[in-house]
């Protein structure tokens, strides 16, 4: 038995946009070499550093642990209190049963900032299997300064869009932001390479057909308000998610009018009137679901792996 692959490349020799087809072939009863190694085990000396490895591993575990705990308990049971999911249910929620998760860059933001705890840099990045398609989803953290972005959370943003990028992946955004952490706002908005950079990012993968799909589940304010505004399809959260560039007290500020954050930018004025957003959801796991759907009909072809038997 031989596992094939398919393979199109440019034809040698020619000057013209001419392809052919290679079959390349891999023993399936092919074996790895083995590795041999001179180093000693039972010495003392190797025994020393494997204790110490193995402290270190279970060091970097116990991080990563509370890494994924997220923040603390009082942010977190504010936000449940609202029937929102975390953020990482809610990218179980997405995922295909029983499929992995690659998340990117957990130690982001991990002591990066003086007294202020920032669990993987306020932003959970990755790529999962969604409807059979694999995709990098970004999903904001609210628990952590109402999901506002960090200089390392704008770092962390841009590299999932780069890999989405380089791949060819579709990109799912959970958006619960509150835009710019404010105080460090002169870190974020003045390179290229800062904030503005997300949204950059978003026109031009859309142009080049990689899906751009926002789901709406919190206040998306001011910067956070361009995801779902730019992206190919947008699903928004009743009672939930609201995207504006300036909230209820903005407008009390500079108008003197009193408006409810869900007549200012809801998911039935965007819904029904702006055409801001797509699609209207109940409620979270709702959204998550629809956003399936709105992956399943990507018509998202993989390339296929075909057994050959060679006699």
């Amino acid at each position: 038995m031989h596992i094939g692959k398919v393979l199109r490349v440019p034809r040698s020799g020619s000057c013209t946009k001419q392809w052919q087809v290679v079959r390349t072939y891999q023993s399936a009863d092919a074996k790895l070499a083995r590795f041999e190694t001179a180093i000693d085990q039972d010495t003392e000396e190797s025994q020393n550093n494997a204790q110490r490895m193995r402290a270190l591993v279970q060091n970097l575990r116990q991080t990563i642990d509370q890494i994924v705990a997220g923040t603390d308990a009082k942010s977190i049971q504010r936000h449940v209190s609202k029937g929102k999911l975390l953020v990482r249910d809610r990218i179980s929620t997405l995922l295909d049963p029983g499929s992995p998760f690659l998340e990117f860059s957990q130690l982001a933001g991990y002591k990066l900032y003086d007294k202020e705890e920032v669990p993987a840099g306020g932003i959970i990045t990755g790529i999962g299997r969604v409807s059979g398609v694999e995709c990098v989803i970004a999903g904001n953290d609210a628990t952590v300064k109402a999901g506002t972005y960090y200089p390392i959370t704008v770092k962390k943003h841009l590299r999932a869009q780069e890999i989405a990028l380089q791949n060819r992946l579709p990109c799912i955004y959970l958006v619960d932001s509150g835009g710019a952490n404010l105080p460090r706002q002169a870190d974020i908005f003045a390179d290229k390479e800062h904030f503005g950079r997300i949204f950059y990012n978003q026109a031009n993968m859309s142009a080049q057909g990689i899906p751009q799909v926002a789901i709406v589940m919190g206040s998306c304010t001011a910067g956070g308000a361009y995801v779902p505004a730019m992206a190919d399809e947008s699903i928004i959260v009743k009672q939930q998610g609201t995207i504006f560039l300036g909230g209820p007290p903005l407008v009390k500020a500079a108008t003197g009018e009193d408006v409810s954050a869900e007549d200012l930018g809801g998911a039935d004025l965007h819904t029904s009137r702006s055409g801001v957003a797509d699609h209207f959801a109940q409620d979270d796991v709702h959204a998550l679901h629809l956003a399936r759907r709105v992956v399943a009909n990507l018509n998202i072809k993989k390339n296929i792996t075909v057994s050959y038997v060679i006699n």
